[in-house]
């Protein structure tokens, strides 16, 4: 079986897909966007040391090039989609061609008809009976939807996931409060002056046309606005690091550190962007998130071609969960939030060639800042007490609090 999908950034075509034999799949860009002087950009793993595009690439089976692969849900969404579509979950190829619709950033995939009619002939998208299938995808683990707001404060989920201003995060089934963990944190971070989404919780009860998934440990999700999304309705493009560093999902805990991270923003976004990346960097430290990998990292591009950080997003505190958790990348040679000083930071600055003076500065005024900003604001958060001091625990430990 033989196939292509056509890959677009909104409007402008960008190149192709080609599924081979023995499900091996290559993508290879179109020869007018090669060519083109003011190109929209793809992605920064395209892109070579010398600024140059890439475009020779070796074919991969089962999955697709780690910027395709990380375009699609991970883990119980990646299967409960895929159910629903009827696409095995393993085969990427099939799972783009079926999600692609209304992918994050302004990716399009476009289905060669043949290939589709192909597949549902072998009955591999007969989806599940009185069902269709969502046709979008939010790359990650957690159960989420892409959602239109209503009038009267409501949600409603696309009957064909298409389309959708908002992202809809539901409660965890394992963990309590995790929708007003993440609200709270991203007021927080807010508070603190970093750049943040809207966001709401909404009571279940208000989200119309959510599927049945069991049962969750809190009433209320998470409704983040889509910055990816324009009020018009029209695509701005995205990229997670994930997908910058060419990256599969399996390893956006490894292979690459924040001193890599810092090192491109600083080549790329100069000044403004590597002192946003410091006070992020402390901000998790400070409340204690174990899980700013790779994925929750974004490059966002308004103009088309300039890449930014984008709004901050997945700030959870997960200590409250899991007390002995730890950076998800290393940070000057350690992961563990007590251990880091201003030593790290200078490390950091000295390795990765930032300007030491800067990194240094921007982390003090962080550390003041966003304490600052806990202790006055904590009780007006979503959050149970209990939650609440397991966070001032936390902090009290720190060897950063010591630079207020």
């Amino acid at each position: 079986m033989k196939g292509e999908l056509e890959i677009s950034l909104g409007e402008s075509r960008v190149g192709t897909l080609t599924l081979l034999e023995s499900d091996r799949t290559i993508f290879s860009f179109r020869e007018d966007y090669i060519t083109k002087t003011r190109r929209p950009a793809l992605s920064q793993a395209f892109i070579n040391m010398a600024g140059e595009l890439i475009t020779e690439f070796r074919p991969t089976r089962m999955k697709l090039h780690p910027f395709f692969s990380n375009l699609l849900p991970e883990g119980h969404l990646r299967t409960y989609l895929a159910e629903r579509g009827g696409v095995k979950p393993e085969r990427e190829y099939m799972l783009l061609q079926l999600l692609g619709d209304d992918l994050a950033g302004a990716v399009i995939v476009k289905s060669d008809d043949s290939i589709r009619h192909a597949v549902e002939n072998k009955g591999e998208t007969a989806t599940i009976k009185g069902e269709q299938p969502y046709r979008f995808s939010l790359a990650g683990v957690q159960l989420k939807f892409s959602a239109i707001s209503e009038s009267k404060g409501g949600l409603t989920i696309p009957a064909k996931g298409v389309g959708g201003d908002w992202i809809v995060k539901l409660p965890s089934q394992s963990f309590t409060q995790i929708p007003e963990n993440e609200w709270s944190m991203l007021h927080l971070a807010g508070e603190a002056g970093i750049p943040v989404p809207e966001t709401n919780l909404i009571p279940l009860d208000k989200i119309h046309n959510l599927p049945d998934l069991g049962i969750f440990s809190g009433k209320n999700a998470l409704a983040v606005k889509r910055f990816d999304r324009k009020e018009n309705g029209s695509r701005i493009h995205i990229e997670d690091f994930a997908q910058v560093y060419s990256q599969y999902p399996k390893n956006k805990y490894g292979k690459v550190s924040y001193l890599n991270i810092a090192n491109m923003l600083w080549t790329l976004t100069g000044e403004e962007g590597l002192v946003d990346f410091i006070r992020r960097l402390v901000f998790t430290i400070i409340i204690g998130n174990g899980d700013m990998h790779l994925k929750n990292w974004s490059f966002i591009y308004r103009d088309g071609i300039t890449p930014t950080l984008s709004p901050a997003y997945d700030f959870i505190s997960t200590i409250p969960y899991i007390p002995n958790d730890t950076l998800a990348l290393t940070l000057s040679h350690t992961k563990k939030f007590e251990e880091i000083t201003d030593k790290h930071f200078k490390q950091l600055a000295e390795k990765a060639e930032l300007p030491a003076f800067l990194v240094v500065k921007t982390m003090r005024e962080a550390i003041d800042t966003v304490i600052s900003v806990w202790e006055t604001h904590r009780l007006h958060y979503e959050l149970p007490k209990d939650i609440i001091e397991r966070i001032n625990k936390h902090i009290r430990r720190l060897s950063l609090s010591k630079y207020i």
